[in-house]
């Protein structure tokens, strides 16, 4: 019975320890005083620091203002946008310019409006991905992705931080008590052995 018992206790032992750890990464939330030493659990207390990496990461590696330009500019958005400018030009050619200048829409019968409309869209082809690859060029001077991501992360309330994370890496996080029971129950195989070979 001790050489089954022996095995299963250390699983556990192994199992609550790495859980204890994992623990230990969120908890205490805030800094704790005891015995003149103070406590706080790892991600809370390096908040700042996570805030700062992950702001450094997203804007060198994950979204650049290169990215962006290139999402703007690439498949079929570059098609809506003028398509969307296309349908302004009709409804300002069909509807607004008569209203505004009733006696000039007069003289601009259907084939000249048509005219206006094709030398627009002409000049709307060329323009629409100049403009939007200028303004994708200025983006990293007109918002800071970085700071927005550090800012964001940093005023993330450390229950908020711990749930983020833990949604992230739920499955690592059990990984690592699944280790620490496994290893547990290989130390307590190999102390029988060892018990039955002395």
């Amino acid at each position: 019975m001790k050489y089954i018992l022996l095995p299963l206790i250390a699983g556990l032992i192994g199992w609550f320890t790495n859980y204890i750890a994992v623990l230990m990464l969120f908890r205490p939330r805030y800094p704790v005083k005891f015995l003149g030493l103070s406590f706080q659990g790892i991600f809370p207390k390096r908040q700042k620091y996570l805030a700062e990496q992950l702001g450094n990461l997203v804007a060198d590696e994950l979204l650049s203002s290169g990215d962006i330009k290139e999402r703007l500019l690439g498949g079929s958005n570059l098609d809506d946008i003028i398509g969307l400018i296309e349908y302004k030009i009709d409804d300002y050619l069909l509807n607004t310019f008569p209203e505004k200048y009733p006696i000039t829409s007069i003289f601009f019968g259907a084939k000249r409006k048509a005219q206006i409309k094709a030398d627009l869209l002409e000049e709307v082809h060329t323009a629409v991905p100049a403009l939007i690859s200028d303004y994708a060029d200025k983006i990293d001077s007109r918002i800071d992705i970085k700071d927005m991501v550090r800012e964001k992360v940093e005023a993330l309330d450390p229950l908020m931080l711990e749930k983020l994370l833990n949604s992230i890496l739920k499955k690592e996080f059990r990984f690592i008590e699944i280790i620490g029971a496994v290893l547990g129950v290989l130390i307590g195989i190999i102390q029988v052995l060892i018990s039955i070979l002395l």
